[in-house]
Formats: C-alpha cells, structure tokens, sequence
C-alpha cells in the first residue's frame, strides 16, 4: 500500500507542475481574445487543486522509489497527463469527445503528430498553441524535467529516468547528477527552441505561427496550425529552416551539449549515429529525387529534390510534416521514408521508431553471426564506434526488436479485424508506434484520424504511448514478475 501512496504523491506534485503549463495558453487567449481564457483558468485550477490535495493526503509516504516503480510512474503519468490535458480542448470544441481529445493529446504528447482535428486554421490560436505546447513538453520528456525539480521537493529522480529514457545508453549521463544532467538537456532544448522560433520569423512567419511551428519541429511532434501543414505557407525558405532543425532534433541532445561546450563541431563526427544517420538520410533523399525524376512528376529535378528532401527529412526523424501529398508519388517513395522513421532517429533524441543505435548494432550483430559461420571459434567483440558492446545490451537490443515487430503485427491485424484496409492499417500502426503521425491511404498526408471509430481511436493512442515509452516500459506492467514481491 506504502508503494501506491508513494506513487500517488509524486503524480501529485507532477500534476502541480502540469498546472503551470496552462500559463501560455491563457495569456495567448488574452492576447488574442479568442474566449478560451476562462476554460484554461479552470483546466489550471483543477490540475494545481487535484494534485496539490493527491500530494498533501500522501506526504507522509514521500521518499525513495525502486525502479519498478518508475516504470509505473512512467506509465501513470503519461495516461493521466494526456486525459488532464483533454479539458480545454473538450470544453472549447463543441462535440468533441473524450475519446477524440484523449488521441489529440496523447498524439502531442508522445510527439506522435497525428490529428482528429479538422479546420486548424479556423481553430482558437490558444487551444492551437495548446496542441504545440504538448508537443514540446513531450519532446524531451516532461519527466526529465520533473527529475530536475523533484529532488528539490525532495523524491529522487533516477528510477523516473531510466524509465522515461530506455536503452542501451540510458545510464551515461554528462554530469555525475542526474537533475544536472537533465537541466543541461532542457537548456540546450530552449535554446534551440528560441533559435528556431527567430528563424522561422525572419523565414516568412508571423510569430505565432513560428513559435507553434517551432515547439512541434524541436520537438518532432508534427503538429501545424494549419490543415494543409508546412505546405500551406509554400516557402522554400520556411522548409529549409525547419529541415535544419529537424535534423538537429534528430540527434542526440547530449552531442549538441557537448559540441557547444566545447564549441567544436568534433563531437558530431566521434558521435557513432549522428554520421549514419545523415548519410542514410542524404542516401534516401538522392535515390528517391532521381527516382522521382525519372516519372517527370515535377518539371525539373531540382523542384523534386526540394520536395523529397523536406517529406523525406520531416518523415524519416518521425516529424511528420507535409509540404505536398507524397502519395501521389510513386509508391516506393511513401513507403520507403515511412520505414525510415523506424530507424534514423539517434538514441537521446526527440524521435521515436527503433533508433539508430539498436539499427547499427543489429547489422553488425548479424554480420558478426555470418563471419562465425565461417570462423567458429574466433573472438569477434561488436562495436558501436570505438566502445565494445556487452552481450547482455545485444540480447537485450534483439528482444526489444522481436517486441517492436510483434506489437506492430498484433495492432494491424487488429484494426484489419475491425474494418480498416491494410494499408491504412499497417501504416497507421507504423506511424503510431514510430510516433510520426501521418500514414498512408485513409490516414495519409491529405487526410487525417478523424474518421476513425472509437475503438480504432484507442488502439492507436495506445499504440504512440507504446512507441514512446519503447515497448518494454509498457509491456513489463503486464508480466506476472513485475506484481511480486
């Protein structure tokens, strides 16, 4: 009982903080004068005046959680953070249900990007900075943020990071503090974060849409104040900033921390995925923009290459912006960059999907498998740039992948069985759990997930909370060892 208490008020304190998040959008409501300022006041009230009470009835429980208690922390705090955010946008769009704002938010929050939502540019600008505040919150993880504040409330925050961030290199840190090294990511977050709200202005943006616009591309959430997305403003200038920082965004936070400390560009190139990464991206953007050329869809090869390289870029970090619809390409192109965005994102990274660390690590791992077939008893460490990789974080990368590939199967057979074509099943499964946001036919780039029925809209918000939290911090909740003692 002792264990839930704790676990109650740490979500307390955290639906506190989440209570301040409502600032921005009440003053963009006053500004704007759009009528939405009372609905943020009372969303603000009730998550201050909610977790103020769970926090202050279960005090005396505080201290020290075991780790198994950060992976339910983890999962508690998404679930009731996405359903706490759902009461201005329920309260200010007339007929919009539980269900379907659960999916908006859950979509923002796990920088996923995909949308019910239908007349964006008619929507109040505070229920739309609202959607981008989300993306952004999400993008480096609030809980990293609340393991920078709560051992000031005094609850430690190891056992919240090492659930939020999973994978093989969760435990380097830059400094020997975790709230050290969390305030140093978010830091380097801001920052970037204000860099591209200015370029995005002196690009051709008001600032309202340049700031909306940068909290999802930092984020690589892929929310837009507009239907149309980044193809609404048909700026080249606009694409490439965004482009820019999307790339950046696809990195690891920890390398850009490292090459402005040192402000030296050496980091990116010691770094073992930021290299692959932009190769596989520069790869991709070549091949598809001579393919492309080749069916003369547009009249020269450089108006293709501009297209290619935003969709490509914007989809395979798992963004999910749109300055065309791509799939009136041919379908080698949508196809392959949906499949990118399972890969090319760096460990460390705003992205979701795989993550090009394990990507790189499973190549060498089945190349080492095909040498021993020829070299049985030879010695054959794998590495992942000049650091050897444990057997144990193999073995642990392939049953993460083994779990990727099941739960993608299991969701498209799934919503096959309730009605949904199989491409717009597979691809909307694709896009959930790589947390992109677009997929293909139904739920492509010129449509959306309005059309979605109800259980179809869960099994999909369902699916981006697994890709975020990168299965295994999802999937352990339901393993008869997790319950004992």
């Amino acid at each position: 009982m002792q264990r839930f208490c704790t676990l109650a008020f740490v979500l307390g304190l955290i639906l506190m903080i989440f209570g301040l998040t409502y600032a921005l959008p009440i003053a963009t409501s006053i500004y704007f004068d759009d009528g939405m300022t009372e609905h943020f006041l009372r969303g603000m009230s009730l998550n201050i005046g909610v977790g103020g009470l769970l926090a202050s009835v279960t005090m005396q429980f505080r201290g020290d959680m075991k780790t198994r208690d950060g992976y339910l922390l983890v999962a508690f705090f998404w679930i009731l953070m996405a359903s706490a955010a759902t009461l201005p946008l329920m309260w200010g769009i007339p007929g919009l249900t539980f269900t379907d704002a659960f999916f908006e938010t859950m979509s923002g929050f796990t920088t996923t990007g995909a949308t019910i939502l239908v007349g964006l540019d008619q929507l109040a600008p505070s229920l739309n900075l609202w959607r981008h505040e989300l993306n952004w919150i999400g993008g480096l993880g609030i809980i990293v943020l609340a393991v920078a504040i709560l051992p000031l409330l005094g609850v430690g925050g190891m056992q919240l990071y090492k659930a939020e961030i999973p994978g093989p290199v969760k435990d380097s840190k830059l400094t020997p503090r975790i709230t050290e090294t969390a305030r140093l990511l978010w830091m380097v977050y801001v920052a970037y974060t204000l860099l591209c709200i200015v370029s995005l202005k002196f690009a051709g943006m008001n600032w309202f849409d340049a700031i909306c616009h940068s909290f999802s591309t930092l984020s690589l959430g892929g929310f837009s104040t507009h239907d149309a997305s980044i193809g609404y403003f048909d700026s080249p200038a606009i694409e490439l900033v965004i482009t820019l920082f999307m790339l950046l965004s696809g990195m690891n936070f920890a390398t850009h921390y490292t090459a402005l400390h040192h402000t030296s560009i050496k980091p990116y190139f010691i770094d073992p995925e930021a290299i692959p990464m932009l190769g596989l991206i520069a790869s991709a953007i070549l091949l598809c923009a001579f393919y492309i050329w080749h069916f003369d869809i547009y009249p020269d090869f450089f108006s293709g290459l501009r297209f290619i390289s935003f969709n490509t870029v914007s989809l395979a970090t798992g963004t999910g912006y749109s300055s065309t619809n791509y799939e009136k390409w041919p379908a080698f192109i949508p196809w392959l960059i949906l499949f990118l965005s399972g890969v090319t994102p760096c460990t460390g990274s705003t992205g979701g999907g795989i993550k090009m660390f394990r990507a790189l690590l499973l190549w060498k791992q089945a190349g080492r498998e095909l040498f021993n077939l020829l070299h049985p008893h030879a010695v054959n460490p794998i590495r992942i740039g000049h650091t050897p990789i444990a057997n144990k974080i193999i073995f642990a990368v392939l049953a993460f992948i083994f779990l990727y590939f099941i739960s993608i199967v299991l969701m498209t057979f799934t919503l096959i069985f309730t009605g949904m074509d199989p491409v717009s099943a597979f691809s909307a499964v694709m896009a959930c759990i790589n947390n992109t946001g677009p997929g293909l036919n139904t739920v492509g780039p010129a449509a959306n997930y309005a059309h979605l029925n109800d259980f179809q809209t869960w099994l999909c918000a369902i699916t981006m909370l697994l890709g975020r939290l990168e299965v295994f911090t999802l999937v352990v909740l339901f393993t008869p060892t997790f319950w004992r003692k």
